[in-house]
Order: structure tokens, then sequence, then C-alpha cells
């Protein structure tokens, strides 16, 4: 089931669309300098023309929480995340049907994330990394805003499927 199918509010659709935009050039950046870290500490592990750094693998795992994070998102939209294929092919209905119930299982997980991922990020408010001092909120965000994203995207899929069921999309 394609992301642009009618049924979703126009409102939802172009939202989630420019969403799904910004996350894409957000991950692209992130994997982008994920390598600078990650280069230098192999160029540093193997020669002698750079000093060995140590702020080089908070910022690699920062990077990598983030793209994995932003992943994640972008694998919700395209209805590739959480999902596994079990049946065979379906018609239009058979998918819709599977896909209110998968959605249903994902709307629970994005509750998770948002909610349990809020106070994960309360909890790192006031403290910073040991190494780059960086304010670990930073990368705890990730969890209670891939949680909105979620939600924003699967009630698009799902509001797509309704409409598959009742006959007004194809």
């Amino acid at each position: 089931m394609t992301p642009d199918i009618p049924g979703a509010p126009a409102v939802l659709r172009a939202v989630n669309r420019a969403l799904a935009g910004a996350i894409t050039l957000l991950l692209i950046l992130s994997v982008g300098v994920l390598v600078i870290p990650v280069s230098l500490q192999i160029f540093s592990r193997y020669t002698a023309l750079i000093p060995s750094y140590i702020w080089t693998e908070e910022l690699a795992r920062f990077c990598l929480v983030w793209s994995v994070m932003l992943g994640a998102m972008l694998a919700v939209r395209e209805g590739t995340h959480f999902t596994v294929d079990v049946f065979p092919k379906l018609s239009p209905r058979g998918e819709a049907k599977v896909e209110l119930f998968s959605g249903l299982f994902i709307l629970l997980f994005a509750l998770v994330f948002l909610i349990w991922g809020w106070e994960f990020t309360e909890f790192a408010f006031y403290r910073i990394s040991e190494l780059a001092e960086l304010p670990l909120w930073l990368i705890h965000m990730a969890w209670p805003i891939a949680g909105v994203v979620w939600l924003l995207f699967q009630t698009e899929r799902m509001w797509n499927a309704i409409a598959v069921l009742r006959g007004n999309a194809a």
C-alpha cells in the first residue's frame, strides 16, 4: 500500500510528505556526519598521522542512534517496519485488513516510545556526555520524536486502509 492512496485527509498527507522529506534529509546528514568520527577512529588506530581522539566514539554513537531512529521513522511511513510478510499475495481489501490489525500494534509501540521516551528524555535534561560534553537530552529526544512521527505516519496508513475497505480507494 503506497503512502499516497486517496483516503487520508489532504492536510495529513501534505504534513507527512513534508515530514518524510525533512527526515530523509536529516538521515542523509546524520549518516554523512557519522562517517567523519568513524573515519578519524580508523585512521588514528592504524596510522600515526593523526592523534587518537576519544570524543569521536561518542559522536559516532549519537549519529548512529539518530540514523537508526530516523530510518525507523521512514520505514513506518513506507510500511516496511514492524511488518513481516506471512500471507501470500492478498487482495487490496485483505491487505487493508492486515494493515489495520498490524497498525494497532504500531500505534501501541508509538505510544510507548512517546510516553516512556519522554520520561527517558526528562532523565537526561541536566546531564552531559562524559567525553564530548554534549547534552544527553539531544540523543534521548530521538525516542519521543519517533513516537510522534510513527503516530502521524501510521494514522495516514490506517486511514488509507479504511478507505480501501470502504471502496473509496484503489
